[in-house]
């Protein structure tokens, strides 16, 4: 629904577009990105199947104005073709992934996406499940919207993805994602909390599912919002603090 809420209220600030398929729609979506524009694409997990081979070759060129990739992973699955799970295409891409466990992470989380995008220069994908998609939230909403301003397209060799460039992009993706997974272990949806000596591991939506079972109950959690680039330090410090994981 994310196409048609954007499109229906639309007050001109930004361009919506309908393409004929999803790796169409990140073409088009790289071509806006090299000039400096925002862009926000839409699909499925199996829309994302269309769309990897440009997404492959765009984790190695970059983009300039902030990416966002938002794939609706369907589990079950109740309305889709497969159960395939974006997680583990991020690993495959070796691009930084972000898994709302509400609508209201959604929101914050596209925010940070963007942020994250541009200060990388590198896609990043969002990961909203089915109930998350489905789901709804009261919520503030931020006043002040930002305007962002495209510099326009700059000619550089960059954007020619040549085979000495790439292998030296993907020294460098290398890299940076430890780097990012540090970081991210600081990251104010990535959470330990709770206590005692037997922990939980979760993240997403499975995160809504196991407070609601566990009442009022308050054993250790781990709450992984950003699967990859993994938050290896705050999960080395839920395993040292628990003897049992579940």
């Amino acid at each position: 629904e994310i196409l048609e809420t954007a499109a229906a209220i639309n007050d001109g600030s930004y361009y919506v577009e309908w393409s004929v398929n999803e790796k169409a729609a990140l073409e088009v979506a790289a071509g806006a990105s090299y000039a400096g524009a925002r862009t926000l694409i839409t699909m499925k997990q199996v829309g994302l199947n269309v769309a990897s081979d440009p997404l492959m070759s765009l984790a190695y060129v970059g983009v300039k104005g902030g990416m966002v990739v938002v794939v609706a992973d369907d589990p079950g699955p109740i309305s889709s073709q497969t159960e395939q799970d974006t997680r583990h295409f991020a690993r495959f891409s070796k691009l930084p992934v972000f898994d709302p466990s509400s609508p209201e992470e959604a929101y914050e989380m596209v925010k940070d996406a963007f942020k994250l995008s541009e200060e990388y220069g590198t896609p990043v994908l969002l990961r909203p499940t089915t109930r998350v998609c489905h789901g709804c939230a009261s919520m503030d909403v931020g006043d002040e919207r930002e305007r962002h301003q495209p510099e326009g397209f700059v000619k550089d060799s960059k954007w020619v993805i040549f085979p000495r460039l790439s292998y030296q992009n993907h020294l460098k993706i290398e890299e940076r994602n430890p780097v990012l997974g540090e970081k991210l272990s600081t990251y104010r949806f990535n959470t330990l909390t709770g206590t005692g000596r037997r922990g939980i591991a979760t993240g997403g939506i499975s995160y809504a599912y196991l407070r609601e079972a566990l009442g009022g109950a308050n054993p250790r959690v781990l709450k992984i919002a950003t699967p990859h680039p993994f938050p290896e330090k705050l999960a080395l410090e839920f395993l040292h603090s628990v003897d049992e994981v579940m």
